[in-house]
């Protein structure tokens, strides 16, 4: 029989809809139990379509100030004991090619690098969801983003969400989030090709010597779902989508009742003999 550590290494948490509800941050039940963890000598990693700026950096880095947070639905990590950032950048194509159907459809583009990013619209969408991430709005060229290019979005109603998806082009990853704090709206993501939260994931996991057998992941929507079926704890919570409560080992509460902080605590209880494999 196979043995794990006495509690899971490592815990990645997704931020929309697990981290973040309602109220726009993490609750101090949250806070709460990640000390515990951090006391028990666990891991904690934010895994998020969210960039590395505002309220989401400093989420990541008081979750854990030693590890490593995945950004960009893992097209970007960061170590904010060490400083040390590592990308996967969009080609030039691909970033033109999305702002040309974004201009045909009337859709908000938003392109990023790995902590900065620029829109050149003041749509409604456009300024809520620079309110959402605790960013000022300021209408920007994309000639103005500082660093690479690791992502753009589309920030579009929630009818047309499967239509941007759809919109990607050849060579990258395209994703679909949903944010408690935005109803009616979706944001998906476009990367380059082979980007997931599940392969961003496997690098933290590599970093630190860690079995993907190991580590928990709690999500809530599509884009955690790789993540969700990689990971030998994948958790959902208690309002995901259907298929991330099927593909889960463990359901744990809603956001708004801290299911977050309920996942966290159960790792710390299952370690040991694992009868499933």
């Amino acid at each position: 029989m196979a043995y794990r550590p006495a509690v899971l290494p490592l815990i990645c948490l997704d931020v929309d809809g697990t981290l973040v509800g309602l109220a726009g941050s993490p609750s101090d039940e949250l806070w709460a139990a990640a000390e515990r963890a951090r006391t028990r000598g666990q891991r904690l990693t934010l895994c998020t379509a969210r960039l590395a700026a505002g309220s989401t950096r400093a989420w990541a880095e008081r979750l854990d100030p030693l590890g490593w947070h995945v950004f960009h639905t893992g097209a970007a990590r960061w170590n904010p004991a060490t400083g040390e950032v590592r990308e996967e950048p969009i080609p030039d194509e691909a970033v033109a090619a999305c702002a040309e159907v974004a201009a045909q459809r009337g859709w908000v583009l938003e392109t990023y690098s790995w902590d900065d990013y620029v829109v050149d619209s003041d749509d409604p969408l456009a300024v809520r969801h620079a309110a959402l991430l605790a960013l000022p709005h300021r209408r920007r060229p994309v000639t103005d983003l500082a660093g690479r290019i690791v992502r753009v979005q589309f920030v579009v109603a929630a009818d047309d969400a499967a239509a941007a998806v759809a919109a990607a082009p050849p060579g990258t990853t395209a994703s679909a989030a949903t944010s408690p704090v935005m109803p009616g709206a979706a944001f998906v993501s476009v990367t380059v090709a082979g980007v997931s939260k599940a392969e961003g994931i496997g690098h933290v996991a590599d970093d630190l010597g860690v079995p993907l057998s190991d580590v928990m992941m709690v999500g809530d929507g599509h884009n955690d779902l790789p993540a969700i079926e990689a990971v030998g704890w994948g958790v959902a919570m208690g309002n995901a989508e259907p298929e991330v409560i099927a593909a889960a080992r463990l359901l744990v509460g809603d956001v708004e009742d801290h299911g977050a902080a309920q996942a966290i605590d159960a790792s710390a209880t299952l370690g040991g003999p694992d009868p499933d494999r």
